[in-house]
């Protein structure tokens, strides 16, 4: 017998089409360039032409160091969410137990909630791959800063190139790092599918309608466009 209802294939397709069609909308089209993250990318490189005219950069290394510790906090937290999420599944029957008797009674087939609980395991084996990416990435940011040539030769041809390498390859680190992010807040909306489809396709509405005002409606971004 097949595990899934009309309606969960239904919440799951809208799940997994609204993740895709965010994703393409932030990366690929001139709308998503108007959000907060493609705002400070253009910072960044500002942030590497300040730094190319002072020759004490320890103050712009501890950012950097700061940017690593958050990225491997996320990778450390995404490790402990997949170890939840496969204690959930070696626990199925427990668990099953343990909601049939909340007031809200929910009940699931076992199959239906292993395939759940394997998909939850999923999105944050995702996370985790692209937080511990963006790690790596801010550590070969270090080396292009450890490399930044001097300030009194910031106006050569090869200073000029080195800003624009170090600026492309940190965009790259911070975008891996959003696109962990975002499949954080999509994990939290695919705890509805838990309780229902129906509360599924509310949440992930839901979460869609908070990245998107934190990307196009936020005091975050009026501050950074601000005059």
């Amino acid at each position: 017998m097949h595990p899934f209802t009309g309606l969960d294939l239904v919440a799951l397709a809208w799940f997994v089409g609204a993740w895709i069609a965010y994703a393409a909308a932030m990366d690929w089209t001139a709308f998503g360039r108007q959000g907060l993250n493609q705002l400070m990318d253009g910072y960044r490189e500002v942030w590497m032409r300040r730094m190319l005219e002072r020759d004490m950069r320890m103050v712009d290394m501890q950012i950097l160091g700061s940017l690593q510790n958050g990225t491997a906090f996320f990778a450390s937290t995404s490790l402990i969410a997949v170890g939840g999420a496969l204690t959930l599944l070696r626990s199925t029957d427990d668990v099953l137990t343990v909601l049939a008797t909340l007031p809200v009674g929910i009940e699931t087939a076992r199959s239906l909630w292993e395939i759940k609980v394997i998909g939850l395991a999923v999105i944050f084996i995702y996370a985790f791959f692209k937080f511990a990416w963006s790690y790596r990435l801010f550590n070969y940011v270090a080396i292009l800063f450890g490399a930044t040539p001097l300030a009194a030769h910031r106006d050569s041809h090869e200073a000029s190139i080195h800003v624009v390498r170090t600026a492309r390859l940190f965009t790259t680190a911070g975008r891996h790092f959003n696109k962990g992010q975002r499949a954080f807040f999509f994990a939290l909306a695919y705890l509805g599918w838990f309780i229902s489809p129906w509360v599924f396709m509310v949440t992930t509405a839901a979460a869609l309608l908070v990245m998107w005002a934190r990307q196009f409606a936020s005091d975050s971004r009026r501050a950074v466009v601000r005059d």
